[in-house]
């Protein structure tokens, strides 16, 4: 057991209800101090994970509340250790009035993360795990919130625990070998694990193929809404958050700076940049807007390319589209459809959407065809990878594979094909928690909020 901490678990605003944990050596007699149960025994005698009710009390006796308190005694607890966790009314006060009670009392605040980690170092959850609780909390998009749920369950943990334990088998056999030469060992025959080494890059590669996308579905995938001025990309930017977030007028160059706004669409959550027209022009306040809009295009994921529809196009017209058809994904927006029409074929090779932002036409068929341009791998929930950390480790583990094989071809003596392997194993083990070094396991976890 360690130090007792204690923190407030959920938000500092005035909600309904409001959590603080405590977690470590003598929390429940700590916590036996402050509460009193409405009938049966006393906060040490209760069973295991059941609601408690009764009195909150301050050290001098006088009320705070009336709440509800769990206990869950270690090993069994989220954090190995016992726990006690107070469920009061929500007041920021009354939380924050509780909390030093318990400082007074011996416990100290609870760093970012620290709870969570308490779990991982004592065996509770694996590092991989551990993040996930981070992206839980942080999802935005149903996909995202499936992905991070399977990876609590430990879907990544397991397909890399696979891994690593073929790759310990051939360590296992070949040191045996080596270590005991007189014990009846089948003979270490380093070809006969080829394909075991194949199937463990090819297993790697596939994680490593989701990352992109993964990284994208946590995120967000940065969007910029690019067009000629009045073309109709504020209105759009309205249209899709459903409120007029952005200034829309008839004159030209209202918008002179990037908008930025979050947008959940066909699954997917969007970060819209609506950016200024993009022209040639002498206003510097304008000019300086162009330039950023240059220069969301060519960060963006995704490039909504806006096009007038009322009107003819223009060379700036076929500028943007070159622009957008070299983005990584892009689409053609003809807008103001509710207007008398004036384009009727655009020259590009992107698909392009009619779009009214008045009536709403075309939003849907917009929305489809954004959710088909960023389709999700074909993997399991959970076991598309969303942590530059954990892909960056599984860069290395399969590097190290490709040379172990590459030893292999050119007939190599089998130590340095295990030397190459077991290097792929460590940086394997970075992901899980086996071989993670403190100082990374302090970085994963300043990430947290408090409380968690």
């Amino acid at each position: 057991m360690s130090e007792p901490i204690a923190a407030i678990a959920t938000g500092s605003q005035i909600a309904a209800i409001g959590i603080v944990r405590l977690s470590g050596e003598g929390v429940i007699p700590m916590a036996r101090r402050l509460f009193t149960p409405d009938r049966g025994p006393e906060l040490s005698q209760q069973p295991d994970r059941k609601l408690c009710y009764g009195r909150l009390c301050r050290r001098d006796g006088s009320l705070l509340d009336l709440c509800l308190v769990t206990v869950s005694r270690g090993p069994d607890s989220y954090t190995g250790e016992d726990t006690v966790e107070f469920q009061c009314h929500g007041s920021p006060l009354l939380l924050r009035t509780l909390l030093e009670e318990l400082f007074a009392l011996g416990a100290r605040q609870a760093g970012p993360g620290e709870f969570t980690k308490r779990a991982f170092l004592n065996g509770r959850l694996g590092l991989s795990e551990a993040e996930a609780v981070a992206d839980l909390i942080d999802a935005e998009s149903d996909e995202a919130l499936r992905n991070a749920a399977g990876q609590l369950s430990g879907a990544i943990h397991r397909r890399a625990e696979r891994i690593y334990r073929a790759l310990s088998d051939i360590s296992a056999h070949y040191h045996a070998v080596l270590d005991y030469p007189d014990e009846d060992i089948e003979d270490f025959e380093l070809r006969a694990y080829e394909d075991t080494l194949r199937g463990a890059l090819g297993e790697l590669e596939k994680l490593l193929g989701t990352f992109r996308r993964g990284k994208l579905l946590n995120a967000g995938i940065p969007t910029a809404i690019v067009g000629r001025p009045n073309a109709g990309k504020s209105s759009l930017l309205n249209a899709l958050l459903g409120y007029e977030r952005a200034i829309v007028t008839a004159v030209p160059g209202t918008t002179r700076d990037t908008i930025e706004e979050r947008l959940h669409l066909g699954g997917l959550c969007l970060r819209l940049i609506d950016t200024a027209g993009i022209r040639e022009t002498e206003d510097e306040v304008e000019r300086l807007g162009v330039q950023r809009s240059r220069a969301a295009l060519e960060g963006a994921e995704l490039v909504i390319a806006v096009v007038d529809g009322s009107r003819a196009c223009t060379e700036e017209d076929a500028a943007i589209l070159r622009a957008a058809e070299q983005a990584g994904r892009g689409l053609v927006v003809l807008s103001k459809q509710d207007l008398s029409a004036a384009v009727e074929r655009i020259d590009t090779v992107l698909p392009v959407i009619p779009v009214s932002s008045v009536t709403g036409e075309g939003l849907d068929e917009l929305e489809r065809a954004i959710a088909d341009l960023f389709p999700l791998p074909e993997a399991p929930a959970g076991e598309i990878l969303t942590n530059a950390r954990q892909a960056e480790a599984l860069g290395r583990a399969a590097e190290s594979l490709r040379a172990a094989l590459n030893a292999m071809e050119q007939g190599l003596t089998p130590d340095l094909v295990l030397t190459e392997s077991e290097t792929a194993m460590r940086a394997i083990g970075e992901l899980t928690g086996r071989s993670v070094r403190e100082d990374v396991t302090n970085r994963i976890f300043q990430r947290f909020c408090v409380g968690k």
